[in-house]
C-alpha cells in the first residue's frame, strides 16, 4: 500500500525536519514514495538534501529558485511523477506527524469506502504548530475549513476552525473545500485532477474542490489530528518575494479562474483541456452540494452558518436560486505613509459603482482609525461586509483632519 507524497517546498529552512518527521513516524516508512520540488537558492547553506539524495524512496526536482513558476506549476509537475501508487498525500514543506500517520489516514479511508464511498478524499486546513515552541504550541484539536469570502478578483477564501464534538466522532466529517497543504486521497487523483500549472497561487484551492467533486471525489475532513502544519513562517521568503512579476502572474491566474467559473458575465473562451472540469458531476451539481454560486458570487445561509454538507435541496429552482446571499466582505489596504495627521476624527470609507454612486458606506470614526493606525504592519486594513447585488467598482478612503479639515483621499479599483 505505497503513498506517492508530493511536497512543494520554496527555501524553506523546515523542509528537513518535515522529512525526518514524517519518515519517522510512519507505521510503514519503507512504502512512501516521496516528490519534492526542491526551489532553493545555494546561498541558503541550511537548505541541503544530500542526506536523502541517495534513497530510492525519493525524486528530488533541482530547481533554482529563480526558475520558479509559483506553487501550482511546483505541485502538476510533481505530479507527473506519480507511478500508480495506491494513495497520494499532497503537503507543503513545513508540518508535523502524529505516530503512524500513515496508517490512521489509510484507515480512514478504508472506513469511508466501507460507508459506500468509492473515492473518498481527506483534507483539510491542518492545525497549527509553531517550530520555536515545538510541540508546546500544538493544537490539539481537529480543524476544518469554513467560507470566508469571494474576493474582488473571484476567488473564495477559506477560514479554519475547530471540529465541534470531535471527541464524539467516529468517522471523518463532510467537507465543501480543499486544501492544497493537506490531501489524502486514491493515488490516480494526481492523474484525474491535477493542479493547473496555469494558477499562480489564489484561486488554487477552489479550483481543485470543484474538480474533484465533478470527478467524483467525496471531500472529507479528518475526525482527528494526524499533522499538523506551520501557518506563520515568519520572516522567511516567499515565492513572491523573489519574483518580480508574480503580480501579473497572479491576475491571468485569477482571470483563468473567473474565465473557468463563468464568473461576471465573461464567456468561458479558453480550453482548459485536462484542467477543465470532471465527467461525474457537474459545476451546478458542486453549487448545489456546497451552497456557492460563482456568478452570482453568492452563499447560502446554511454555509454561511458553518453547517456540514450538503445543503438542504430545493423543489422549486425559484426558491433555490433565491436562497443565495450576495455578501462582499473586503478588506481595504491603506498605506500608512500617505496618513500624515495626527488628529483624524473620521474617515468615509465607502464603495461605489463605476458612475460614482455609493453602494455602500460606513466611516471608520475616531475611535476605529486610531486602532488601525497604531498597527504594527505597513498598512492601514479596515475591513467591511455587507450584501450587494453587484460587485462594486471601487473602494474609497477619504481622510477628514479636525484641525486640517478633508486631506487625503484613497481610492482603487476592485
Amino acid at each position: 500500500m505505497k503513498i506517492f507524497v508530493q511536497i512543494a517546498s520554496y527555501r524553506d529552512p523546515q523542509l528537513l525536519p518535515t522529512l525526518r518527521d514524517m519518515i519517522s513516524k510512519a507505521k510503514h516508512p519503507e512504502n512512501l514514495r516521496i516528490c519534492i520540488c526542491w526551489q532553493h537558492s545555494d546561498q541558503d547553506s541550511w537548505d541541503n538534501l544530500d542526506e536523502f539524495k541517495n534513497d530510492e524512496r525519493f525524486k528530488i526536482l533541482d530547481i533554482n529558485y529563480k526558475d520558479s513558476k509559483g506553487v501550482c506549476w511546483a505541485r502538476s509537475m510533481m505530479q507527473d511523477y506519480y507511478s500508480g501508487e495506491e494513495y497520494m498525500l499532497q503537503l507543503d514543506s513545513h508540518h508535523r506527524f502524529v505516530k503512524d500517520w500513515d496508517e490512521i489516514l489509510i484507515g480512514m479511508i478504508d472506513l469511508l469506502k466501507e460507508k459506500g464511498h468509492e473515492k473518498p478524499l481527506l483534507t483539510a486546513y491542518l492545525p497549527s504548530f509553531d517550530p520555536e515552541n515545538d510541540p508546546a504550541l500544538r493544537a490539539n484539536e481537529p480543524w476544518k475549513m469554513n467560507f470566508d469570502r469571494f474576493i474582488p478578483e473571484g476567488a473564495v477564501f477559506f477560514l479554519p476552525a475547530g471540529i465541534e464534538n470531535h471527541e464524539d466522532l467516529t468517522a471523518p466529517i463532510p467537507a465543501r473545500f480543499y486544501s492544497a497543504h493537506f490531501c489524502f486521497a486514491p493515488g490516480n487523483f494526481c492523474r484525474e485532477v491535477q493542479h493547473d500549472p496555469n494558477y499562480y497561487f489564489h484561486g488554487e484551492e477552489i479550483n481543485i474542490a470543484v474538480r474533484a467533486y465533478t470527478w467524483g471525489y467525496d471531500l472529507f475532513h479528518p475526525h482527528k489530528v494526524v499533522c499538523w502544519h506551520e501557518y506563520t513562517r515568519k520572516g522567511r521568503t516567499k515565492c513572491w518575494d523573489d519574483d518580480s512579476t508574480w503580480g501579473e502572474r497572479n491576475n491571468n491566474s485569477h482571470l483563468r479562474n473567473r474565465k473557468l467559473f463563468e464568473m461576471d458575465g465573461e464567456k468561458k473562451d479558453i480550453d482548459f483541456g485536462k484542467y477543465d472540469f470532471g465527467p461525474v458531476r457537474t459545476l451546478e451539481e458542486y453549487e448545489m452540494y456546497s451552497g456557492l454560486n460563482f456568478k452570482k458570487r453568492a452563499i447560502q445561509r446554511h454555509t454561511l452558518e458553518n453547517k456540514n454538507p450538503p445543503n438542504p435541496t430545493y423543489i422549486n429552482k425559484d426558491d433555490y436560486y433565491n436562497s443565495f446571499l450576495s455578501i462582499f466582505k473586503h478588506c481595504i489596504p491603506v498605506y500608512k505613509g500617505v496618513c500624515k495627521h495626527d488628529d483624524y476624527d473620521f474617515w468615509v470609507v465607502s464603495f461605489e459603482d463605476k458612475e460614482g454612486n455609493s453602494l455602500y458606506r460606513r466611516d471608520a470614526d475616531e475611535n476605529e482609525v486610531r486602532s488601525i493606525l497604531q498597527t504594527q504592519d505597513q498598512f492601514c486594513n479596515i475591513w467591511r461586509e455587507f450584501n450587494c447585488e453587484e460587485k462594486p467598482y471601487k473602494w474609497v478612503v477619504w481622510m477628514h483632519s479636525k484641525s486640517a479639515g478633508w486631506v487625503d483621499r484613497v481610492e482603487e479599483l476592485l
